[in-house]
């Protein structure tokens, strides 16, 4: 039986994103933009999931 090889694509495309539900990620851009959580909440509601664009949202 052949062994599958495990790729990273799948970690590098999580680490795109910003899991709106999740309190750890929300915490986590909060903490790291200087933002309230709730703001963060509000800029994933505004321009969807895509790190970036949230992080750009925030002003950072």
């Amino acid at each position: 039986m052949a062994v599958k090889k495990k790729t990273v694509r799948g970690r590098k495309q999580d680490r795109a994103r910003v899991a709106g539900g999740q309190k750890y990620e929300v915490g986590y851009e909060a903490k790291k933009t200087g933002r309230s959580a709730l703001a963060v909440k509000k800029a994933v509601k505004k321009v969807g999931t895509s790190r970036k664009r949230v992080e750009k949202r925030l002003g950072r």
